[in-house]
C-alpha cells in the first residue's frame, strides 16, 4: 500500500452525528472515513477500549463470508463483545409485517425480537438480501427499517435488498490506496451469470463514487439500467468496449434487470473480464466484491495476475468496518 499524499479534504454530506449506518445518507464526512479505515489499517488497535463493554448483534438473514469475519474482527479490533446469530437457525424465523395473523412458519415477531435485542446489543448489524420477486418490497427494505423502529439502538447494514455500503467503503479505500491520477476513471461492469443476482452492490458503487472525484462510468447491456437515483452522474455506455478504454479501475459485477425487475435477460458470455478486455484499459486494476465465479464472469489470468485487487480490496473490508463501527461507538460514548 502506498502512503496517501496528502490528507483527503473533507468531504461533508451532513452534518450530523452517525447514529445508523443504513447508506451513505448517514455519512457526514466520507474522506474521514477513508482515512479513518487507511489509518485502522496501519494502527488495528489505536482505539481497542473504544468498545470496552459494549456489545454488537451480527444478525445473518443469509449466507457470508468476507462480512462476516472482516465486521467480527473489526468490532473485536475496537474491544466489543460480538454476538453472531444465524436467523431461522439459530434463533426462530422473525415475521416483519405489521398485523398479521401468525399461523405461518414464523414464530416470533420483530417487535420484540428487536426491542429484545436493543437490550442485550448497544449496535445490531443485519444482513438480509433481496428475494427479487417483488422490487417495491425489496426497496421497501422492511427488515432494516422494522430494527431501526423497534431496537432503539444503532443499526448497521451488512448488506440489504439495495445497497452494500461496508463493501463501498472498502471500495473507496482500495481505489485511494491504488489510484495514480488525481481523477480515475472508474468503470462499473455487468458481467455474465446464469441465475438472478440483486443489484445491492451495483447500486451501492455508484452511490459511492458520485461524490468522490472520478469519472465514473457503467457498462452493460441493454435491459440492465440501474434504478436512477444510484447512476446519479454516472455515464452509461452499452459498450463494453467502449467503456474500458482508458480505464484505470474496472469493478465487475452480475445484477439482474431493475426494469424486467429479477430476470436474467441475457447470459452473454462475451462480457466476461478477460485479459484482451482488461488491455483496452490505462494499465486498469481489477476490482470485485466477491465471491466469483472464475471464467464465466473473469478469467483465470486476470484474477491471477498483477492487475488483480480482489484479495487486497477484501482484506479491506475489515477496514470499513471498523471505521463505522468507531464513528457510532464516539456517538455512544459522547
Amino acid at each position: 500500500m502506498r502512503p496517501l499524499r496528502k490528507p483527503l479534504r473533507p468531504l461533508r454530506l451532513n452534518t450530523t452525528l452517525m447514529k445508523h449506518f443504513l447508506s451513505l445518507a448517514d455519512v457526514s464526512d466520507l474522506n474521514h472515513l477513508i482515512t479513518s479505515g487507511i489509518e485502522a489499517k496501519r494502527n488495528p488497535f489505536a482505539d481497542e477500549l473504544l468498545g470496552k463493554h459494549k456489545t454488537i448483534g451480527l444478525m445473518f438473514f443469509n449466507s457470508s463470508l468476507r462480512t462476516r469475519i472482516s465486521t467480527q474482527k473489526a468490532a473485536a479490533n475496537l474491544g466489543m463483545n460480538v454476538i453472531v446469530m444465524n436467523v431461522g437457525q439459530d434463533s426462530w424465523g422473525l415475521e416483519m409485517e405489521e398485523g398479521v395473523i401468525m399461523n405461518g412458519t414464523k414464530a416470533e415477531h420483530v417487535k420484540e425480537a428487536a426491542a429484545i435485542m436493543g437490550r442485550y446489543c448497544n449496535i445490531i448489524a443485519i444482513r438480509s438480501f433481496a428475494e427479487l420477486e417483488d422490487r417495491d418490497k425489496d426497496y421497501a427494505e422492511t427488515i432494516f427499517q422494522q430494527f431501526k423502529k423497534y431496537a432503539e439502538v444503532p443499526i448497521v447494514n451488512l448488506e440489504s435488498a439495495t445497497r452494500h455500503p461496508l463493501q463501498s467503503l472498502a471500495d473507496c479505500i482500495t481505489i485511494e490506496e491504488f489510484r495514480i491520477k488525481e481523477r480515475p476513471k472508474v468503470v462499473l461492469t455487468w458481467l455474465p451469470h446464469f441465475k438472478a443476482l440483486p443489484q445491492a452492490v451495483a447500486n451501492s458503487f455508484c452511490e459511492w463514487m458520485n461524490p468522490m472525484n472520478v469519472e465514473l462510468v457503467i457498462t452493460h447491456p441493454e435491459g440492465y439500467d440501474l434504478d436512477p437515483k444510484f447512476v446519479g452522474k454516472g455515464q452509461v455506455i452499452y459498450d463494453q468496449d467502449k467503456a474500458l478504454e482508458g480505464a484505470d479501475f474496472v469493478y465487475g459485477k452480475n445484477w439482474s434487470s431493475y426494469t424486467h425487475y429479477g430476470q436474467v435477460l441475457t447470459q452473454d458470455p462475451s462480457w466476461m473480464v478477460t485479459e484482451a478486455k482488461m488491455s483496452l484499459t490505462d494499465n486498469g486494476k481489477f476490482m470485485h466484491c466477491l465471491p466469483l465465479r472464475r471464467n464465466m464472469k473473469v478469467a483465470d489470468e486476470v484474477l491471477d495476475g498483477p492487475r488483480s485487487l480482489v484479495i487486497e480490496q477484501a482484506a479491506n473490508r475489515e477496514w470499513s468496518a471498523q471505521a463505522i463501527l468507531k464513528e457510532i461507538l464516539l456517538g455512544l460514548n459522547a
